[in-house]
């Protein structure tokens, strides 16, 4: 351990990572509000690639083709799966959507295990979000699938992000991944803001949230995750990772004032039940959204 970094504060960093990443979330909220969430997913990608361009300079890394490729498929699902976390947030209080797109992560911890423990922890997933599900669906279903579709590609993520942490290459292939990834997805995630409001997209103010939010969102938590893990066991940064649906929900309630009824913080509570129980090596692959 670090002599500057007593372990008792190591936690701390990655509090401060997901307070962070949610702030920016809520920023994202505060976006939807004159650009559409697609749109508001590219800037983020851009922001975020930007910084991280900036801050690591991976050309100076030798990159073969197939370390390209993986980069730019690791940034394409990373931001497809931020597209659909934000048109999720766009219709669900943020806390709801954060606990439901969990289901991907455990998914992964327990795919093909047998133990009893992995079963229990399936089943508290499972009820938490059909728990959380029946108290959006009457009021947005749409925002429940999109939560599930950040799940899937969650789920996709960590394993692409198991191959990128592998290769001892996390914090420069995602800077690699997020500027691919804004290149070759700003047509299709910008043609809908360009289509019904394109002048949104002149304002200083939208670009400088939107690089607020690629930076709170994704620079900040990913390195501090990295930080992290330079100090904890991987199966100990699967436990931290219970804590962000509380996060979520705590931000959504401070900053958009989502204030969840006890259904909804009983569905939340078991799926960090879930995540404790499932904390392995398997989940312990970044933060994601």
């Amino acid at each position: 351990m670090n002599r500057r970094v007593p372990t008792w504060s190591v936690p701390m960093f990655f509090i401060v990572g997901a307070v962070s990443q949610y702030v920016g979330a809520a920023l994202a909220v505060f976006l939807f509000t004159t650009a559409n969430p697609a749109a508001v997913a590219w800037l983020r990608a851009a922001g975020a690639a930007v910084v991280l361009l900036a801050w690591r300079r991976p050309w100076r890394r030798l990159w073969t083709r197939r370390a390209l490729a993986v980069a730019a498929g690791f940034g394409i699902v990373t931001v497809g799966m931020n597209v659909a976390f934000f048109e999720a947030i766009s219709r669900i209080p943020l806390g709801t959507a954060v606990a439901i797109e969990f289901i991907g992560p455990v998914a992964v911890a327990t795919l093909g295990a047998r133990r009893p423990r992995d079963v229990l922890a399936v089943i508290l997933a499972t009820g938490g979000v059909a728990l959380l599900a029946g108290v959006q669906a009457g009021a947005n279903a749409v925002g429940v699938f999109f939560a599930l579709t950040a799940a899937a590609l969650w789920a996709g993520y960590i394993l692409l992000g198991k191959r990128v942490a592998d290769a001892g290459s996390g914090l420069d292939s995602l800077a690699i991944g997020m500027a691919v990834a804004a290149v070759l997805l700003a047509a299709p995630l910008l043609a809908g803001q360009l289509h019904t409001d394109a002048h949104v997209l002149g304002e200083p103010r939208t670009w400088l949230l939107g690089l607020g939010v690629g930076v709170l969102s994704t620079a900040v938590p990913y390195g501090l995750d990295q930080f992290v893990l330079t100090f904890i066991s991987r199966a100990r940064f699967a436990l931290l990772l219970a804590l962000l649906p509380a996060a979520a929900a705590g931000t959504g309630a401070v900053m958009l004032h989502q204030w969840l009824t006890v259904a909804e913080l009983a569905g939340i509570a078991l799926v960090m039940a879930a995540l404790v129980i499932s904390a392995d090596d398997s989940v312990a692959e970044d933060t994601g959204n």
